[in-house]
């Protein structure tokens, strides 16, 4: 089904502003740039254009493909030489969502082939985008273009849909073939982001990565954590908040933090590795299915 005209134009102005702080962004990083500074700096142009980060801005360096954010205190996090860096971007107007991604890599060319495998991956992806495809078939497309520049996806991180407030919606965009994903139909809203890698293809991770979900309200045993799960829960309805996001609530918010993680009121993303230590690139867009082909809105 169609989206209606006034939310397609929300989320088409949700996605220019996220490419606009995307850009922004990649022009800010470089040898000896703090990362905290960078991830703060995105986030006041986003909400100076009048949206809001659908996510805390992530930066992934390296082995380390998704779900990274600095704390409000690791000022002494910075860029070095040789780093590639993944800078991963949401806005959202009214709920409505634009998520996109490049991946920059400092002062070298080292790894300009994997960039570009991840690049050309997406755009092949993007070129099938139309109501009745097959999302395997997709996945696939995607698969042996990274695989022709010698590089693998990472099979176990996927695009997805996405619908108002909801960041992930049922709806997976696979990186590799894979039966049964769907069919693509007229309306949908797709992130679409394929990784490559000269790794083993695949991700895990337990560590936090100090970006967090609200789950449910349940009780808290200090008065610190009631008052910032009623301020997470009436803020972010349901999308991703960092912990440096909590400082405007709370001087130090570790503690409340733990004891709502504890509680089961939260929980945290984990930074997801690669498992083989294998570099990492990504490209990303967000994308509405018109009748005829996808609507790229980032």
């Amino acid at each position: 089904m169609p989206l209606a005209p006034e939310i397609a134009e929300k989320y088409k102005l949700a996605g220019r502003i996220a490419r606009e702080a995307r850009d922004y962004g990649v022009g800010l990083i470089k040898e000896g740039a703090s990362m905290l500074e960078i991830v703060n700096t995105v986030e006041a142009l986003i909400i100076s254009k009048g949206a809001r980060p659908a996510f805390p801005v992530n930066i992934a360096v390296n082995e380390v493909a998704a779900h990274f954010t600095p704390r409000h205190d690791e000022v002494e996090l910075r860029f070095r030489k040789g780093d590639v860096v993944k800078l991963d971007v949401g806005v959202h107007v009214d709920g409505y969502i634009g998520d996109t991604a490049r991946t920059v890599e400092i002062g070298s060319e080292q790894w300009a082939d994997m960039r570009k495998a991840s690049e050309e991956a997406l755009q092949v992806a993007i070129g099938m985008v139309r109501p009745g495809t097959d999302l395997s078939l997709v996945g696939a497309a995607i698969e042996t273009t990274i695989k022709a520049r010698g590089f693998k996806p990472i099979e176990n991180l996927t695009g997805h849909s996405l619908e108002r407030f909801v960041l992930h919606a049922g709806i997976s965009v696979p990186n590799v073939k894979e039966k049964g994903a769907g069919v693509i139909k007229e309306g949908d809203v797709l992130a679409i982001e394929p990784f490559a890698t000269n790794g083993m293809g695949r991700v895990d991770g337990k560590k936090n990565s100090s970006i967090y979900r609200f789950v449910r309200r349940r009780f808290a045993r200090t008065g610190d954590a009631r008052a910032l799960l009623k301020d997470v829960e009436a803020n972010f309805s349901g999308l991703p908040f960092s912990e440096r996001w909590c400082v405007r609530y709370l001087d130090d918010p570790k503690d409340a933090l733990e004891v709502l993680a504890r509680s089961g009121s939260i929980s945290f993303y984990p930074t997801l590795r690669e498992v083989d230590d294998g570099m990492v690139t990504q490209a990303e867009h967000t994308v509405i299915v018109g009748p005829s082909g996808a609507i790229v809105t980032t």
